[in-house]
């Protein structure tokens, strides 16, 4: 018994320095100060933006929501660079690849509930009699 626990061991250590270090453990840390308050800026500056553009008469009206919408992408785009720091460097794969699958997910359920309820209003909708 206690020569099969010590070949998992063995095996085990041998995997992970097969395949570089283990799952959730980086060497270098996540961020500085410095990432985080320029994060900090670009979402307040976004945030402001968002709160102007709704508020103002500048903007071509029909225009706003498509604003508002590039707005806030944009500041998913700050939160997940700055705050949760996923890139496209080759060890962040795993994690942009759980980001792509998550999103993928959420707009098939949303898309798919619109296509249904669309469907449905036309089917259910109350005939007109001439």
């Amino acid at each position: 018994m206690e020569a099969q626990i010590q070949s998992a061991q063995i095996q085990s250590a041998q995997v992970q320095s097969a395949q570089g270090e283990s799952p959730g453990v980086s060497v270098r840390t996540h961020g500085h100060r410095r990432t985080y308050l320029i994060g900090l800026g670009y979402a307040l500056a976004l945030t402001i933006a968002s709160f102007w553009a709704a508020s103002t008469d500048l903007v071509f009206p029909p225009g706003v929501p498509v604003l508002l919408g590039v707005l806030a992408i944009a500041q998913m785009g700050v939160h997940l660079v700055f705050f949760l720091h996923i890139s496209s460097a080759p060890d962040q794969t795993n994690n942009f690849l759980a980001l792509a699958f998550g999103v993928f997910v959420v707009a098939l359920i949303v898309f798919g509930s619109m296509i249904i309820m669309t469907n449905l209003n036309h089917n259910m909708a109350m005939p007109t009699t001439p």
